[in-house]
């Protein structure tokens, strides 16, 4: 039996033009198995779990250790000792096994600009912007041939969120690329590797979301943030063209850019500076490479009608949002002038 993650890459392919022959052999299954999903309706459930192991009581520590030590390595010979000092009751082999998971490259790969043609990618990524009480995050989308980027200011990174700012920028880019690039967001994976190297089991509403607009999801590689580096060197220059010249502007007074005035200006800079420049790397407009990506992008019918799995809430009062920060004047000065 397939996992969830399998059918739903069987079905996009499908809706992406592929034949049943195709997809088997790209996901190396029979053509029985990939008709058979293509009949079947709504996600397969997941296999039973895996027996308890011994070594999950210690699996935080020891990704701690290797994290803490990275670059460097620390030998499987010495991580035994200290688990065993912990009171591991297992073997070598097993931590071994977990560690073959956690290593890096071992060596530094050089750099390669990896390219994508028109239509099939779009990397996304949320940027902290503030901390704190009054806490402030942008959400940016970048589609991988065109350069074409889409902007908006949030105070949450929660999975509604992230779903609402999807929807948002396939209607700004006018379509849905065949798949969506991501780093390790909790949102969107919540088990890296579960099925094997490179298989992992995502978020069940985030998959269902995934289905129904017809892309498919992909993970950055570990250790490997130039993966998305279109959408990470696209963070760096929303912070000095943008982001830091409005905080400078409203400074003076007193006031600090909030999610309302980041949202009210960001759209004329994507309109007028972002995606009106020369980019550094194509060499073109990406406005106007927007316009040929935006026939290879799939067309985007209806909103998401899934519903959220939410946790469970305590029953204590939630204070209500307070609206705007600053005067509605001042929203209205900043509207009216122009990004320059």
């Amino acid at each position: 039996m397939l996992v969830a993650e399998e059918a739903v890459e069987i079905r996009v392919l499908r809706r992406q033009g592929k034949s049943i022959r195709e997809i088997a052999r790209m996901l190396e299954v029979s053509r029985n198995t990939v008709r058979r999903y293509l009949r079947g309706e709504g996600l397969p459930r997941y296999e039973r779990e895996a027996r308890p192991s011994k070594l999950d009581p210690y699996k935080q520590y020891i990704d701690e250790r290797v994290k803490a030590a990275a670059p460097d390595w620390i030998p499987a010979t010495v991580l035994l000792r200290e688990v065993k000092a912990l009171g591991y009751p297992g073997g070598y082999t097993i931590l071994k096994d977990r560690l073959a998971t956690l290593r890096p490259v071992a060596k530094p790969e050089p750099l390669i600009r990896f390219e994508t043609e028109p239509g099939r990618q779009m990397q996304c990524d949320f940027a902290t912007i503030r901390r704190g009480r009054d806490r402030l995050a942008v959400f940016i989308a970048t589609l991988g041939w065109s350069r074409a980027a889409y902007v908006e200011f949030v105070t949450d990174e929660r999975l509604e969120t992230l779903l609402g700012c999807h929807e948002r920028a396939f209607y700004f880019f006018g379509g849905v690329p065949r798949e969506v690039l991501y780093d390790n967001m909790r949102t969107v994976v919540s088990d890296r590797d579960r099925y094997g190297p490179g298989l992992h089991r995502y978020n069940r509403t985030f998959l269902d979301f995934a289905h129904h607009h017809g892309f498919l999801p992909r993970l950055c590689r570990p250790y490997r943030p130039k993966t998305k580096g279109k959408v990470e060197r696209f963070i760096r220059y929303l912070r000095a063209s943008f982001y830091v010249p409005l905080a400078s502007q409203l400074s003076p007074e007193g006031l600090k850019v909030d999610r309302d005035t980041g949202n009210a200006r960001v759209g004329t800079w994507l309109r007028e500076v972002a995606n009106a420049r020369v980019h550094a790397t194509t060499g073109e407009v990406p406005l106007v490479r927007l316009e040929l990506e935006r026939e290879r992008l799939q067309l985007m019918h209806t909103p998401w009608p899934g519903l959220m799995i939410q946790p469970a809430r305590s029953k204590r009062l939630i204070p209500m949002p307070r609206g705007y920060q600053h005067s509605l004047r001042v929203y209205e000065e900043l509207i009216t002038t122009e990004v320059r």
